[in-house]
């Protein structure tokens, strides 16, 4: 049997990052992970450009762009080990990146740059690493953690739990994190796929089910009250549905059954240019309305009125007013959305209540829980990494001060 001060199961952002860490501040690490492929994950993140961070990120206020039971968990982790402190690891290692928009930072290269700049930062720890490596039993005593693996018994004090969420199980991903958090008494939030294009059906969605492929700025809002949220993103109509950055932004807020209300010209306001277009144009409704959204969903919309479908000057001024109103508050209801397989993250996960915000120590002494596999989820756009990071790092600190 070997022996560890730590053993880290899960070789994807945060246990990569974990594991180097504390490595390289004396804690002799194993890392393991049953995929034969290193953070698949990363790798495919960002259009293959990995999304890494963003800038935008307010350690005072996560609610901000947190999602979970208590998103203000993550305050410390994220004061304790910001952008700018990641950056300067990229910096280290030679590795160009550049914004996008809404603080958005990704690599002027490729994925595989995070990856094996994680991987140099773990040899440098003296990080055993094996993989592929299933753990197929874990067991505690008063010696601390003993696993059952593909290559033997391990034993050490303390134990990581970093294996991620059930989003794009191809990969490999899979409910082990949440299978061990139960088995040591630990309370799971009911995960749910999140950054998921919705889909849609039945009548309400049958005009605009062949605009396939077309995208356009939008404002889109679910819930009520204080618990109504809004994005202004571009949304992207599928053959299934609603995707794009605002289909997925607003999808790890919405709940089965909730509607979404969204303002399809939030930038215009169209009753004012309807009302003059009818003084000036001899033009159909449907051209008109093709200077503000896309020619096809313009065609679509007034498909649906034989009234819409004349010139523009034959129309009522109340059907105008109806159309302009439609336009900027179009509620529709998703029938679900496309699972794991689509989705990004998982939300949900390992309850914090039962973990430390400093340390994420659970209530189980020397058991560890970071990364995705908490119930902690932020919003497209390099949140979610940087949680990673975070958490991984008041992690591998705290395995250090042990």
């Amino acid at each position: 049997m070997q022996t560890f001060d730590a053993v880290v199961v899960g070789a994807g952002a945060a246990g990569l990052f974990c594991a180097s860490v504390a490595g390289q501040r004396g804690v002799r690490v194993l890392l393991l992970d049953h995929s034969a492929k290193v953070a698949e994950k990363i790798r495919i993140s960002g259009g293959g450009r990995c999304n890494f961070t963003n800038r935008d990120i307010d350690p005072r206020a996560p609610q901000q762009h947190f999602v979970g039971d208590n998103p203000q968990f993550c305050r410390s982790a994220l004061a304790r080990y910001t952008p700018p402190q990641f950056l300067a690891l990229l910096q280290r290692h030679g590795i160009a990146w550049h914004e996008k928009h809404k603080g958005q930072l990704f690599c002027d290269g490729s994925s595989q740059q995070i990856i094996d700049m994680l991987l140099l930062e773990c040899a440098e720890g003296h990080v055993q690493h094996w993989q592929p490596c299933a753990v197929h039993e874990i067991t505690h005593d008063a010696g601390g953690y003993r696993l059952a693996t593909d290559r033997g018994l391990v034993r050490a004090p303390r134990l990581v739990i970093a294996t991620g969420g059930l989003s794009i199980p191809q990969i490999g991903a899979s409910d082990y994190g949440y299978r061990i958090a139960r088995q040591f008494g630990l309370r799971v939030v009911p995960p749910r796929p999140a950054l998921v294009p919705l889909t849609l059906g039945g009548d309400a969605w049958k005009p605009y089910a062949g605009l396939a492929g077309l995208a356009l700025p939008v404002a889109v809002a679910t819930g009520s009250g204080k618990a109504r949220i809004q994005f202004h993103e571009d949304l992207l109509f599928t053959h299934r549905g609603l995707s794009g950055p605002a289909g997925l932004q607003i999808s790890s807020y919405w709940r089965e059954g909730m509607p979404l209300v969204v303002d399809l010209a939030p930038d215009v306001a169209l009753a004012t240019a309807l009302a003059a277009a009818k003084h000036r144009s001899l033009k159909r409704v449907a051209n008109e309305l093709a200077q503000w959204l896309p020619a096809r969903l313009a065609e679509a919309w007034t498909a649906q009125a034989p009234q819409l479908q004349r010139p523009i000057n034959e129309v009522p001024d109340k059907a105008l007013a109806q159309l302009a109103d439609r336009l900027a508050r179009w509620e529709i209801t998703p029938t679900g959305t496309e699972g794991y397989r689509k989705a990004e993250v998982t939300a949900g996960g390992v309850d914090t209540r039962g973990l430390s915000s400093q340390t994420m120590e659970s209530r189980q002494p020397g058991l560890y829980f970071i990364g995705e596999v908490v119930d902690v989820t932020g919003w497209l756009g390099g949140y979610n990494f940087q949680w990673a990071w975070s958490s991984a790092y008041c992690c591998a600190q705290a395995l250090a001060a042990r």
